[in-house]
């Protein structure tokens, strides 16, 4: 579905085949894009503390879930809000994320744990795999 590729050179990777990585995304008509090997690489290191930054300004009671998601919708034109984007997700997906790499680097503040992310995984409220999860779904 995405037609991003996010291709990562290791110091084991041969030129050989990341080019040929690169050659063969752009054969199925997808945009490649490089990054080294880094914790979530380029999409998922900028989305998950995003994501999770939303979560803690809802837990201090700055905002709503929902004005977040209508403010992130609106305000920087995100087709999905960042508790909407969760739920599709999987806060079981997320959770496992920020688990590692919180393990990893326990004193960075952006991999720290969430307590409502916890106690809904806990819950088994995955979010619309299960039903629910920051909301409910039929």
């Amino acid at each position: 579905m995405m037609k991003l590729v996010e291709v990562i050179k290791t110091p084991m990777t041969s030129q050989k085949t990341f080019e040929s990585l690169l050659d063969f995304s752009k054969a199925l008509g997808k945009h490649p894009v490089t990054c080294k090997d880094t914790p979530g690489f380029i999409v998922n290191r900028l989305l998950v503390p995003y994501l999770m930054e939303a979560v803690r300004l809802y837990e201090r009671g700055d905002a709503s879930k929902e004005d977040i998601d209508i403010a992130m919708k609106l305000g920087a034109g995100y087709p999905m809000g960042p508790f909407e984007l969760l739920d599709y997700v999987g806060l079981d997906t997320t959770k496992f994320i920020m688990d590692g790499w919180h393990e990893m680097d326990t004193q960075n503040p952006l991999f720290q744990p969430s307590p409502s992310v916890n106690k809904m995984v806990a819950e088994k409220k995955l979010g619309k795999k299960t039903g629910e999860g920051f909301y409910k779904y039929k």
